[in-house]
């Protein structure tokens, strides 16, 4: 019995590292709520300012698993074929925490009389940091030089770029993240394999598009593909009903990983709330439990 619970845990343990890996960049199922987190291009399209938080606690089945939060505004110039906007999110693992913050620039023009594209560009800070006194260790392991003893934190800078197109009704953009492609590790000297501790790109290709069904309802179908390399191909496909540009829900699926559930309320085209729930359909199921999000937003008046 204790041989098959370690071979489970150190599965599990294995399972979650290579997913954090692929999610050093925030990443949350409400994605389409806050585009602006996708792709930097996408302040100054629309014309007012915004509002955007989320929160999202996954893997409830595991001890020390993902826990992103973040806020995001952004809007347009008043006068000008710009925008601008900044960031900040907290990602929390186990013993590790990535904190960053940031800012973004973009401006748009118009390629036809219904589409205009827009190109942004975002600079921030990146801050590491692990605590040692949550590793659990094996004796042998406990003078490691490579395994800190106390927290210890390492900041970098980092900067991501995008493109958008757009219309009334359609969508389209592309962005690469962590484009430096820094290095965060806390003992540099002691990296013996090449390219460990090291920031991944992450490329990010979105488009969607918007139906009116009638009077009362529309119907939004979305697509996020996701590339972190040779090996690290995801996508998620998604569609969403709103209902008279009040309430929505919604359902997405995220391949060979999870099926998700999302519903919201938008006050007075003022104040929106969103929430999804994560349905995992891979093979650890049994041991992840379940995934929420929460966003919730707020726009202000028109200024363009």
């Amino acid at each position: 019995m204790k041989k098959l619970k370690f071979i489970i845990t150190l599965t599990l343990t294995i399972f979650l590292i290579k997913s954090i890996e692929a999610q050093v960049a925030p990443y949350y199922t409400q994605y389409m709520f806050n585009d602006y987190l996708v792709n930097p291009a996408v302040a100054g399209t629309y014309n007012h300012f915004q509002v955007r938080s989320n929160a999202r606690i996954q893997w409830t089945g595991i001890k020390d698993a993902p826990r992103t939060m973040s806020i995001a505004g952004y809007g347009p110039f008043k006068e000008r074929a710009m925008g601008y906007g900044g960031y900040i999110y907290n990602d929390v693992t186990g013993p590790e925490s990535w904190t960053s913050l940031g800012g973004s620039y973009a401006y748009n023009i118009a390629l036809t009389d219904a589409w205009r594209i827009s190109g942004g560009i975002s600079f921030g800070i990146m801050q590491y940091k692990i605590d040692g006194q949550d590793i659990f260790m094996e004796e042998s392991l406990i003078d490691d030089p490579a395994i800190p003893l106390g927290v210890e934190p390492k900041t970098i800078v980092d900067a991501t770029a995008g493109i958008y197109a757009w219309t009334s009704y359609y969508y389209v953009g592309v962005s690469a993240h962590q484009l430096l492609g820094n290095k965060y590790g806390i003992h540099e000297e002691t990296d013996s394999i090449q390219g460990i501790s090291r920031l991944t790109q992450h490329v990010y290709l979105s488009g969607g598009a918007s139906f009116i069904l009638n009077r009362d309802f529309a119907l939004t179908p979305s697509l996020l593909l996701k590339y972190t390399g040779p090996n690290l191909v995801q996508f998620e496909i998604n569609a969403k009903a709103t209902y008279q540009r009040m309430a929505w829900f919604g359902i997405s699926y995220r391949w060979q990983d999870a099926v998700s559930v999302m519903g919201g309320y938008n006050h007075d085209n003022k104040i929106l709330i969103g929430l999804a729930y994560d349905i995992t359909v891979s093979d650890f199921r049994r041991y992840t439990g379940s995934t929420f999000e929460i966003m919730i937003g707020y726009k202000f008046n028109n200024i363009k």
